[in-house]
């Protein structure tokens, strides 16, 4: 059978690939092309377009970015008619994947979504265009399964939440080795910084993560480079700052750390996965924070909150993002009962994901659907 796979940032690229496996599995004879990244490739599939390509952060940047977007769509849906496939699925990307969706349901595809799109935080009237152009949908979190199908009507399909599957099957870090090929001082607490994956979002995190590094000269702050971008980009950031920064190792990085300052979005679950205290940052520029404002109607922004629905991390959003409350708020987590408090509400959230095997049983449905 043959596979269309579509992702569009490195979240996507992890999930995608752990997803190829696990058809590769089901259907030995599949064949996969995909857009995605380089896990995705080095799963099997024929990587079309790299989510490189097509990061863009905000409002602002979309529509700054419109011919870019707009040349990507007209030569996705030609490739497609080339490849012929038996079935396309979409991984979360909702902007581009929802337009290739009904471009697909038009000309006749059968069409997956595993990952949904956040349509319970934002633009929710989008369900009309899943239930129009979305054959099955296989969501991640709780909490979908209930807002699908007792608020709209849509059946979907819960298989637990893939992170807990790539972060079990991770093979036993040995720490010294990892601190000294870093050079990470081996006698040292380490406080994680994860700026985001995209360039506007790094700058922008950065400069406030930053800020505070001299305030804990106990701890060694540690970047994790966004597998986006080049290490070049981090070097600026470095220079007469005393912190270190790993590349494509942020899953090492967080199997150490003691705390972490998060960009929001799902680097805030794997931190919580981890067993990690974290603070969650978010900082956008301000015409993209004013229309952001009026369109997500959630009393949280990360993951880990969400889930939970209570505040077990604490977020900083904006202005809120300062040198100021970042210190406050870090203070918090290194000891005492915040953080006593967080490592129990982490125990109660693994629980609520639903266990492992997200992969497998996505996979499952995603082969019999291509084959029906």
């Amino acid at each position: 059978m043959r596979y269309y796979i579509i992702a569009g940032e490195a979240s996507g690229d992890l999930h995608g690939s752990n997803l190829i496996k696990a058809i590769r599995t089901e259907d030995p004879d599949a064949q996969v092309r995909c857009w995605g990244g380089d896990l995705m490739q080095q799963a099997g599939g024929t990587l079309v377009k790299h989510y490189k390509e097509m990061a863009f952060m905000g409002f602002l940047e979309v529509v700054m970015n419109l011919r870019s977007i707009f040349k990507n769509i007209n030569f996705c849906k030609a490739d497609i008619e080339s490849f012929q496939p038996n079935i396309l699925v979409f991984i979360d990307y909702s902007g581009f994947n929802l337009r290739i969706a009904k471009w697909a349901k038009e000309h006749g595809y059968r069409t997956n979504y595993y990952i949904s799109p956040q349509i319970w935080a934002s633009r929710e009237g989008r369900i009309e265009k899943i239930k129009r152009d979305i054959d099955a949908m296989h969501v991640i979190l709780p909490f979908e399964k209930e807002f699908y199908e007792k608020k709209h009507g849509y059946p979907v399909n819960f298989v637990g939440h893939p992170l807990i599957d790539a972060i079990s099957d991770r093979p036993e870090l040995d720490e010294a080795k990892f601190r000294k090929s870093s050079d990470i001082d081996q006698g040292k607490p380490v406080i994680a910084l994860l700026p985001g994956s995209r360039k506007q979002e790094v700058q922008k995190m950065l400069s406030v993560m930053l800020s505070i590094t001299k305030d804990f000269p106990g701890y060694e702050f540690v970047i994790a480079g966004a597998p986006s971008m080049e290490p070049e980009f981090y070097v600026p950031f470095l220079e007469g700052n005393n912190l270190k920064m790993v590349k494509n190792s942020t899953y090492d990085l967080l199997s150490i750390a003691s705390a972490a300052l998060v960009t929001s979005g799902t680097a805030t679950l794997e931190t919580a996965l981890f067993g990690v205290p974290q603070v969650v940052c978010y900082k956008a520029n301000w015409i993209s924070y004013q229309i952001a404002k009026r369109i997500i109607t959630l009393k949280y922004i990360s993951l880990v909150n969400l889930i939970m629905n209570k505040e077990v991390v604490t977020e900083l959003i904006q202005n809120d993002l300062n040198t100021v409350r970042l210190r406050k708020e870090l203070s918090a987590i290194l000891t005492g009962t915040k953080r006593e408090e967080i490592l129990k509400d982490y125990k109660d959230l693994k629980q609520k994901l639903g266990g492992i095997g997200a992969s497998k049983k996505a996979a499952q449905a995603i082969v019999a659907n291509a084959k029906s």
